[in-house]
C-alpha cells in the first residue's frame, strides 16, 4: 500500500534552481524557474524514509484566482519513474533515506506566472513561472545562444533614432531583471483588462506567448486601461517630462507600479517599445526594438499617404504623416494559428496609432506576412505592411484654391534597424520586412497585398531634377549650407522658380518655426545643365526653432514656367550633440567602487546653466539613475565636467548610460562599455 511522504521541511535550492534556469539576475531568494525544464528541491521527513515503489506524493500545481483543469491553470500529478519534459511531472532522484531530492517539471505550454505548489495535503510552495527559449518544446524556443545572450539576458542596448541618412544610436537600459521588475511586469498583466473582466480565462491565455505580446502592445500604453505611459508629441510635457529625459525602463515601471498604476507622462515611440522589450526579456519572450525610417502612418488603409503642399512646398499638416522614423519591437515565437513558415520573428507595436479590435495595440504579425503582403494574417498587417511599404502622393494647394500633383520621390520604409548580436553596430533588417525594389518578387507582393498604386507607379520623367546635398559636418551651434541642385536634362532652355525653405519638424512630422527661406524667381538652365543653390542655416535662427529631436525638414520646390510642373524635394537633416567622453578611474571589480569622469563641450555660441550629468546602468548603479548637477554656468567652447561614483554587483561587459541636460542643450545622450572583473 502508498505510503504519503511525512514533510517536515524544505529547501528550494534557489541558487542552484535560478542558475540552471538563467533566473540568477533576478536574485537567489525565491524560486524563479521556466517551463519545461526540471527544478530540484530537497524534502526533510518528519518521520519514515522514502522508499522506491512505496513511497508517493501527490502534488497540485496552480495558477491565477480560479485555478481549474479545464483552464490549464490546474495540474495535478504524483511521483513517476522518470521525468516528463511534455507535461507536469516529479520523480524522486536521491536513496533511500529521510531527506528526498525532488525534481519537478512543469509543462512547457503551462501558463506564466506565480504558482503555488501544494505537496501531500498541506505543504505549499511558492515559484514564478516563466516562458523557456531554451526549451525545443516551448512557443518562443530559438536555437542560438548567441541570439539568446542578446534577446532575451542583456539587460542594455541600442535604440537607433535621428534620420534615415543619419541614424544615431541611442542607449537604453532594459534592466528586466533589476530588483521587483519582474514582480511589476506581473502586475502589468494582471491590469489588463481581459484579466479584471475574466481573469480565469486571461491566466489560461498565459500560456499562448501570441496573446501575451498583444497584451503587452495594449498595456504599455494607457489610451484603453490602466496601462504604463501616456504618449504626448506636442505643446509641451507639462505634469512630466520629456520622452528624452529617460535613459531606461527601470524609472518608468518603477513609477507605474509605486503610483498605483497611473500613467507615467510622457512617452514617444522608442519608449513605448522599450519598455515593451523590457517587459518581454523580464517574462523570457526573446525581444529586440526595430526603428523603420520614414515610417508611414496610413490612417485609412488605402496604402498611401496623402500628403499636401502649399506654394510655397510647406507641408499642410495632416493626420496622414511620415514619420521621420518610428520604433516597435519583434518578438521571437511559432504562429500555430497560422499557415506554416511563419514562426520566428513577430512585429508588434505598443505606439499608440490606430484601434485594433477596438483597443489601442497592433500585432503580433509575423514579419514575413509583410514582406510577403500576406494582409489577413492576425493581426493588424495592412497597418505595419503601410508603414514599410505606403505609396506618397503630394498635391499643392493653391491660394486660388485650386489644386496640382507635385511630383516627388517618396521612399517609405528605408533602412529598417536593429542592435547586432553581441556588439553596438546597426544591424540593416530591411530585407526581412520587404523583397528589393523594383524586383519580380516586390511585384507579386503588391498584387498579393492589392497596392495598386504602387503597381501603376511609372518612372519619373527625368526631364527637370531637384534634389538636396547637404555637408557632413551639421553640428548644433554651427552656421552651415544645404544645397538644392537643380539639373536639366531635357534638349531645351528652361526657366524655372526654386523656392527653398527649411523649418524645425519633430521625429513623426509636426512642423515648427522657419529656420531659413529663400525664393528665386528666375533660375535659368541650359540643356544638360546644373547649379547648386545654397541655403544658409544659422544657430541665431535655428537655435530657437529646434525641438529636441534635433531635426529640420529641408524643402525645395521646383517650378518649370514653361509646363506647369511641380518637383519637390525633400530631406530630413539631425543636428549632431557633442560627444559626452567619460573614464573610468580605476580597475572595474565586482563590488568596489569605482569612479566614472564624465564630461561634454559646450557646442553653442552661448553659455549653458542648470547643467546635470545622470547616469544608470544595469548591475552597476544599484537600479537607481545618480545625477549630478554643476553649480556654474558653462561658456562657449568650455567643458562641463563632474565625477559620478558607483559600485558594480555583477561582473561581464555592462553598459553606463549617460544624460546630459541643461537650458540650452537639451537630453544629449551617452554611455560607455564597461568590463567589470570578478
Amino acid at each position: 500500500m502508498a505510503q504519503a511522504l511525512d514533510i517536515d521541511r524544505w529547501n528550494l535550492e534557489c541558487l542552484f534552481n535560478n542558475t540552471d534556469h538563467r533566473t540568477d539576475l533576478n536574485g537567489v531568494d525565491r524560486l524563479i524557474v521556466r517551463r519545461g525544464q526540471p527544478f530540484t528541491i530537497s524534502l526533510y521527513l518528519r518521520s519514515g524514509s522514502y522508499q522506491p515503489g512505496i513511497s508517493s506524493l501527490d502534488c497540485i500545481a496552480e495558477t491565477g484566482p480560479q485555478p481549474s483543469e479545464q483552464y490549464g491553470t490546474r495540474a495535478r500529478f504524483g511521483l513517476s519513474s522518470n521525468i516528463d519534459t511534455s507535461t507536469w511531472s516529479a520523480t524522486v532522484t536521491s536513496p533511500p533515506g529521510d531527506m528526498v531530492t525532488l525534481s519537478i517539471c512543469s509543462s512547457p505550454n503551462a501558463p506564466i506566472g506565480r504558482y503555488t505548489l501544494t505537496l501531500g495535503q498541506s505543504e505549499r510552495i511558492e515559484f514564478i513561472l516563466l516562458f523557456n527559449p531554451w526549451c525545443p518544446a516551448d512557443a518562443v524556443y530559438m536555437d542560438n545562444e548567441q541570439n539568446l545572450a542578446e534577446y532575451v539576458l542583456s539587460q542594455d542596448g541600442i535604440i537607433f533614432r535621428g534620420s534615415s541618412k543619419r541614424t544615431i544610436p541611442t542607449p537604453w537600459n532594459f534592466g528586466q531583471f533589476e530588483s521587483g521588475i519582474l514582480d511589476i511586469c506581473l502586475r502589468i498583466l494582471d491590469m489588463n483588462p481581459k484579466c479584471l473582466r475574466n481573469p480565469g480565462k486571461d491566466y489560461s491565455g498565459r500560456r499562448n506567448p501570441i496573446y501575451v505580446t498583444r497584451v503587452l502592445s495594449a498595456m504599455v500604453n494607457c489610451n484603453d486601461d490602466k496601462g504604463v505611459l501616456l504618449g504626448k508629441w506636442t505643446d509641451g510635457y507639462e505634469g512630466g517630462v520629456s520622452p528624452l529625459f529617460w535613459r531606461g525602463s527601470v524609472e518608468i515601471l518603477r513609477n507605474w507600479d509605486t503610483e498605483a498604476c497611473q500613467p507615467v507622462r510622457y512617452g514617444q515611440c522608442w519608449v513605448f517599445a522599450a519598455v515593451a522589450c523590457s517587459v518581454s526579456r523580464a517574462l523570457g519572450i526573446p525581444c529586440r526594438v526595430i526603428t523603420n525610417y520614414l515610417s508611414a502612418h496610413d490612417t485609412n488603409s488605402n496604402l498611401v499617404i496623402e500628403r499636401y503642399v502649399n506654394e510655397n512646398g510647406e507641408l499642410i499638416q495632416s493626420r496622414e504623416m511620415i514619420w521621420n522614423y518610428h520604433c516597435w519591437v519583434e518578438s521571437w515565437m511559432t504562429r500555430p494559428d497560422l499557415k506554416p513558415d511563419f514562426d520566428g520573428w513577430q512585429a508588434s507595436d505598443p505606439t499608440p496609432q490606430e484601434k485594433s479590435e477596438g483597443v489601442y495595440c497592433c500585432g503580433p504579425i509575423p514579419v514575413r506576412a509583410i514582406k510577403e503582403g500576406e494582409l489577413t494574417f492576425n493581426y493588424d498587417a495592412p497597418f505595419v505592411f503601410a508603414e514599410v511599404n505606403a505609396d506618397v502622393v503630394t498635391t499643392m494647394k493653391k491660394k486660388d484654391g485650386s489644386t496640382s500633383k507635385v511630383t516627388t520621390i517618396g521612399l517609405v520604409g528605408q533602412k529598417i534597424s536593429t542592435k547586432s548580436v553581441g556588439s553596438d553596430n546597426r544591424e540593416d533588417i530591411t530585407h526581412l520586412y520587404k523583397y528589393p525594389e523594383g524586383s519580380d518578387e516586390e511585384r507579386e507582393t503588391f498584387k498579393k497585398a492589392n497596392h495598386l498604386n504602387k503597381l501603376l507607379q511609372e518612372n519619373p520623367n527625368p526631364g527637370l531634377h531637384v534634389t538636396i546635398k547637404v555637408t557632413s559636418d551639421m553640428r548644433k551651434g554651427c552656421d552651415f549650407d544645404v544645397f538644392a541642385v537643380v539639373t536639366n536634362n531635357t534638349e531645351a532652355e528652361k526657366k524655372c522658380r526654386l523656392v527653398f525653405g527649411s523649418c524645425a519638424v519633430s521625429y513623426n512630422g509636426f512642423l515648427g518655426g522657419n529656420c531659413g527661406f529663400k525664393d528665386l524667381l528666375n533660375v535659368q538652365l541650359s540643356p544638360g545643365a546644373e547649379r547648386r543653390v545654397p541655403l544658409r542655416l544659422n544657430y541665431s535662427k535655428y537655435g530657437d526653432q529646434v525641438t529636441e529631436d534635433n531635426l529640420i525638414r529641408l524643402a525645395a520646390l521646383l517650378h518649370d514656367y514653361s509646363t506647369g510642373e511641380a518637383k519637390l524635394a525633400m530631406r530630413n537633416i539631425v543636428l549632431d550633440n557633442p560627444e559626452i567622453k567619460v573614464r573610468i578611474l580605476g580597475e572595474p571589480k565586482e563590488n568596489r567602487k569605482l569612479a566614472a569622469e564624465i564630461s561634454l563641450q559646450n557646442p553653442l555660441p552661448e553659455p549653458l546653466d542648470n547643467c546635470c550629468f545622470s547616469v544608470e546602468g544595469a548591475n552597476l548603479t544599484g537600479g537607481n539613475i545618480i545625477s549630478e548637477r554643476l553649480g556654474c554656468t558653462v561658456g562657449p567652447g568650455e567643458d562641463a565636467k563632474v565625477k559620478i561614483y558607483f559600485t558594480p554587483t555583477h561582473s561581464g561587459l555592462r553598459k553606463l548610460v549617460i544624460d546630459f541636460n541643461s537650458n540650452k542643450l537639451c537630453h544629449v545622450k551617452g554611455y560607455r562599455n564597461v568590463i567589470i572583473g570578478k
